[in-house]
């Protein structure tokens, strides 16, 4: 297991072939990294489907309104929801996006993050400044790359399960 330096801002994201350990980033996000850990606490992230993976771009997952679902209507809605929270406005910082940093997913408003969240695949700068950086892997980037393709895909891989570093 990567040294978890501070685990109230870390996240352990169980996937099918193992967990996934991501650093969240407070000092550049605080209100996305409270909203991640708010979630996660609530079990509301707990078998959420992965609703739209792009091979060499990134892999979003996060809406527990419709990606927790388990039938074809729901999952086809998933990436149109959030939670009954209210939305974020962005935070949004030099930090690149980098392989393995974690993003707000987000409609057309920038002000509009809410639970859903992706992981990049590799470098993506084109969204430098756009979308908010607030974490990443620090560990188990290999069990994001083994995530089952498409928008949506056909048998989604899920978040088994999220928690809080400090709660586990």
């Amino acid at each position: 297991m990567a040294e978890i330096k501070d685990p109230e801002n870390t996240i352990l994201m169980e996937l099918k072939d193992g967990t996934v350990v991501i650093e969240l980033l407070p000092d550049v996000a605080p209100q996305h990294s409270e909203r991640m850990k708010d979630l996660a606490r609530s079990g509301a992230y707990d078998n959420v489907a992965f609703h739209r993976v792009i091979d060499g771009f990134m892999a979003q997952t996060g809406d527990v309104a419709h990606g927790n679902m388990e039938n074809d209507f729901n999952l086809r809605r998933a990436g149109t929801g959030g939670s009954a929270m209210p939305d974020l406005p962005a935070e949004f910082s030099k930090l690149p996006h980098d392989r393995g940093t974690l993003g707000a997913a987000r409609s057309q408003n920038p002000n509009s993050a809410n639970s859903q969240f992706f992981i990049s695949f590799k470098d993506n700068h084109f969204l430098n400044g756009q979308y908010t950086v607030y974490g990443r892997v620090i560990e188990g980037m290999e069990h994001v790359d083994a995530i089952t393709r498409g928008e949506p895909p056909e048998n989604p891989d899920r978040m088994i399960s999220v928690k809080v570093a400090a709660d586990a």
